[in-house]
Formats: C-alpha cells, sequence, structure tokens
C-alpha cells in the first residue's frame, strides 16, 4: 500500500456509477465529492432530500461536470428501503460501487419504524437489507464493490443477541458499539459469501478514526454539547481526512474482506492502511448467526448466483 495515500492518488472512475447512503455531510460527503472529481456518476441516497439538493450544489460548484442525482432514502424503515431499491432497478442497470455510509450514534433509547433499536436497525440492519436487495445488480456488475463504513468503537462492541432491542437494558454508547461491530462482521461474512460462488463483487470494511462529523447529533434531534464538541474537535481530524479509508477503499486495488483505517497511533488519524483488528474481530460462529437474525428480521434473503 503507498504510504501517505490521499485523494489526489486516487485512479480515474469515469463510467463508474457509486451509491453512497448519507452523503449529503460529513464523511459520505467528501467521499461522494471526491468521486465525483473522478469522474463517477454518484447517487446520494438520503433522508433529508432538501439537504442532499445543498449538497449537490455543493459538489457541483467543486466540479462543474459532476453527475450527481438525489434519492430519497429512511435506512430506519424497511418500508423506505425497498421502495428505493425498486426505484433503483428501475432507473438503472449497473452498479460499480455501494458506500453503506450512513449511521446514527449516541441516541436516547428510541426504536425504528420497524420496532429496532434504532442504532442496530439503522446503522446495521438497513444497510443489510439495503445491500441484499441490491446484490443481484451488483454482481450482475463485473468487479463491484461494497464498501461498509465501521468504526474504532466496534473495537470494544459486542452484539447482544439477547437484547437486540434494548429492552432489558440500554446505553447509547455500548448500542453504538454493537452496530459498528456489525458493520464489520457483515462487510467480512459478506465477502466470504461471495468468494464462495466466485463472484468478482467485492466487499471491504473500512473506518475514519476519529473524525469531525455532525454524527454525533443525528437521529437524537440534539446538538452535542460544547464540551463534547470541543473534545471531538481538539483530538479529531477533519471529514475530509476521515473520508480517505472510503475512498482507498472504493478505488484502489484492494483484496476483498480487507478492513482499512488510519494508519496514526490507535488508528485514530492518519492515511489509508489495512487494520489487522478487522481480522481481530472476526468471529465465524458470531458473523453467521448475525446473518441469520438480520435475514430474519429484515425478511430479505441474500441469494448468491454463481458465476
Amino acid at each position: 500500500m503507498t504510504i501517505k495515500w490521499t485523494a489526489e492518488q486516487m485512479p480515474d472512475v469515469t463510467g463508474k456509477t457509486a451509491l453512497i447512503t448519507g452523503g449529503n455531510s460529513g464523511i459520505g460527503f467528501e467521499a461522494a465529492k471526491a468521486l465525483a472529481g473522478r469522474g463517477a456518476e454518484i447517487i446520494l441516497a438520503v433522508r433529508n432530500e432538501a439537504k442532499g439538493k445543498e449538497a449537490e450544489k455543493r459538489i457541483k460548484a467543486a466540479n462543474e461536470n459532476a453527475e450527481v442525482t438525489i434519492m430519497s432514502l429512511d435506512l430506519s424503515d424497511l418500508s423506505s428501503v425497498r421502495h428505493f431499491a425498486t426505484q433503483f432497478l428501475q432507473q438503472y442497470s449497473s452498479l460499480d460501487l455501494l458506500i453503506n455510509n450512513a449511521g446514527v450514534m449516541v441516541p436516547p433509547h428510541s426504536k425504528t419504524k420497524d420496532g429496532f433499536e434504532l442504532q442496530f436497525g439503522c446503522n446495521h440492519l438497513g444497510h443489510f437489507a439495503l445491500t441484499g436487495l441490491l446484490l443481484p445488480i451488483l454482481m450482475e456488475t463485473s468487479h463491484s464493490r461494497v464498501v461498509t463504513v465501521s468504526s474504532i468503537a466496534a473495537n470494544s462492541g459486542e452484539i447482544y443477541f439477547d437484547n437486540l432491542d434494548g429492552e432489558k437494558g440500554y446505553s447509547p454508547m455500548k448500542f453504538y458499539r454493537q452496530s459498528k461491530l456489525a458493520n464489520l462482521l457483515f462487510a467480512k461474512e459478506l465477502q466470504n459469501r461471495l468468494e464462495a460462488v466466485g463472484s468478482t463483487t467485492i466487499s471491504a470494511a473500512v473506518h475514519p478514526g476519529i473524525s469531525n462529523t455532525n454524527l454525533l447529533s443525528r437521529g437524537s434531534g440534539k446538538e452535542p454539547n460544547g464540551l463534547l464538541k470541543f473534545l471531538v474537535k481538539l483530538f479529531s481530524q477533519s471529514a475530509e481526512m476521515g473520508a480517505l479509508p472510503t475512498l482507498y477503499a472504493a478505488t484502489e486495488s484492494i483484496k476483498g474482506g480487507v478492513y482499512i483505517g488510519p494508519d496514526g497511533k490507535a488508528a485514530k488519524k492518519g492515511y489509508p492502511v489495512k487494520d489487522m483488528m478487522g481480522d481481530v474481530l472476526f468471529k465465524v460462529d458470531v458473523a453467521e448467526r448475525l446473518w441469520s437474525i438480520s435475514e430474519e428480521l429484515t425478511k430479505v434473503t441474500y441469494i448468491f448466483k454463481k458465476r
């Protein structure tokens, strides 16, 4: 891997179609802007279309030739996920890159429209359902990729199989860690299943270290307090830097199943490298159990067609 890789080294992706969830702000926006600048057609899948339109304007201000489409998607509502997937499959014949980026962080205990704990439901189950519904077009697109954004919070995460909805006790950060570990387990298990059928589609996981985005306020309806905002700013890197692992996994020559994060101390800041914690955290039995439960909860069954 090239030392100190930056977005300026990203290869040309003209003619590629890239779908990014939550691409109207933060890391998702920076990834969208950079990919558009290298020629990709961008679909921003966003919950708030007005913010999506504003993001589109900002991307086009940086690159007037950028191709950007806004589509409505609420990952906390499986009916919205299904409607989105149906619309996408009607409008597009290929999908080169799916970036599962959107998320909520440490809200008060609350539920999705389908009754799931919000962080697990939105961060994991929503993306699990979306990827499964788009799997046919992904597998039909040669050498397509799925990049799922996890977090260093996954390092101390656990899947609470007997308390997924938080009804037996809830801690915002513990359940955030659970959702981010679920993202990592999903990404690596997806790669295993794609490999098993000889697919050219690959799956990778990434994490942005500690990046200064608006993630803390999402889903809670509240802005983080002044001290927390100060600490985040003090110890974090920019969203632009935080997007580098996503961009590396999306465009460079990588092996499926890899986990990419910053190269700095404790993986909190820096330039993209392989993070070995992905292999440490991945447990086959846990990943397979999570997969089965996710299919059951979302009612989305993955169909892997052999080449």
